[in-house]
């Protein structure tokens, strides 16, 4: 099974089911010398652990993380670096009456038509467990920046959307992140969306959201051209985390309806020998290359596809089913994706660090 690996120079791999004993990564291509501890994992751990509000799925994993290898005596040696997180709260029981089905809207169709088999229980290797696994290496990766970047790199995420009710920006507070179950920066629109998901969970159906994440402090000069664009590498790096069906950077969709005075952002002297942008429809990139400006994407993540409402399909025998998912869902799945696109963007950015060491040394002036 191909596909399983992220990253070029940094680089993780991730192994393990939703339903299996365990799931885990091996991050390689870490500098050594640089601390770091399960002590640094767990906070982002903890951020996307399931069970944690009414408004979540009420499987409870402790996703405590163990380090199993690559660090000595709390720094890293350069080697690859092993991290294992225990499943510890399966119920495999309550897919047995679709084990046979397949789940309009989930993976199953698809893996059984690509394999001839597959593992139902969760979702097997396509649930969203295996994301933990993405923040233990982001977390991992956000720690290779703070080395590396003078200042370091500030990661955040917020949910910005969810269904037709989005945030007020005029009323953005970062500090409204985490003071909600939401990561929502408007604690009005949060308190909105506390009403709105627990009708939609009390219907037995879902609904879908929009991410998004911000890094500041990225140096200029991060981002190899033509097809390793850093834009481009953040795209794959969101829309390959479960149930992301659209990716945009800056202005994304929305500069299709600029022109072309409104959409460049202009630059000036910032009165030391250096530039300052006025606006950032760029998100941060030109040309695939990081400009020193924050680096904005935002994801758009579907509804969850198990829900209580019956839904037709077939089953294996190719037979027409009705289709109800029982067990333990989150009604909005866009809530726990927050971390995990922290976590990707980390990556990618840790990644293109390591290659612009690699090729040029040094930073351009931000």
């Amino acid at each position: 099974m191909a596909g399983n690996a992220f990253g070029t120079l940094f680089r993780f791999t991730t192994f393990g089911e939703s339903h299996g004993p365990a799931i885990g990564c091996v991050v390689d291509g870490v500098p050594p010398g640089i601390p770091l501890s399960e002590a640094d994992l767990q906070p982002f751990l903890d951020k996307r652990r399931p069970g944690q509000s009414r408004h979540t799925t009420q499987r409870r994993e402790p996703d405590l993380a163990r380090i199993l290898s690559g660090v000595y005596q709390g720094r890293t040696t350069g080697t690859p670096i092993g991290i294992l997180i225990d499943n510890a709260d399966q119920r495999s029981k309550d897919y047995s009456d679709i084990a046979e089905s397949f789940r309009p809207g989930h993976a199953d169709f698809a893996y059984h038509a690509k394999y001839g088999l597959r593992d139902p229980r969760g979702g097997g290797r396509a649930s969203a467990r295996e994301t933990a696994m993405r923040v233990a290496a982001g977390a991992v990766a956000r720690k290779v920046l703070d080395a590396l970047v003078p200042g370091g790199v500030a990661i955040r995420g917020a949910m910005v959307a969810m269904g037709d009710r989005a945030v007020d920006r005029a009323r953005w507070n970062w500090a409204e992140v985490d003071a909600n179950d939401f990561f929502c920066p408007d604690a009005e629109t949060a308190a909105l969306w506390a009403a709105d998901l627990d009708a939609i969970r009390k219907s037995g159906s879902s609904i879908g959201a929009v991410v998004e994440v911000v890094a500041e402090g990225v140096p200029a000069g991060l981002g190899e051209p033509v097809y390793d664009k850093l834009d481009a590498d953040i795209a794959k790096a969101l829309m390959s985390i479960n149930a992301v069906k659209g990716v945009e950077i800056g202005e994304g969709f929305g500069a299709a309806r600029l022109r072309g005075e409104e959409n460049a952002d202009e630059i000036v002297p910032d009165g030391a020998g250096g530039a300052r942008f006025l606006s950032n429809r760029a998100g941060g990139i030109l040309g695939g290359i990081s400009s020193g400006q924050p680096v904005v994407a935002r994801m758009a993540v579907k509804p969850t596809s198990s829900i209580l409402i019956p839904r037709r399909s077939i089953d294996t025998r190719g037979e027409a089913v009705d289709v109800l998912t029982k067990g333990r869902h989150d009604p909005c799945v866009g809530i726990r994706a927050v971390p995990v696109a922290e976590a990707m963007l980390a990556c990618v950015l840790a990644d293109h660090l390591l290659r612009h060491r690699g090729q040029c040394g040094g930073f351009s002036a931000r």
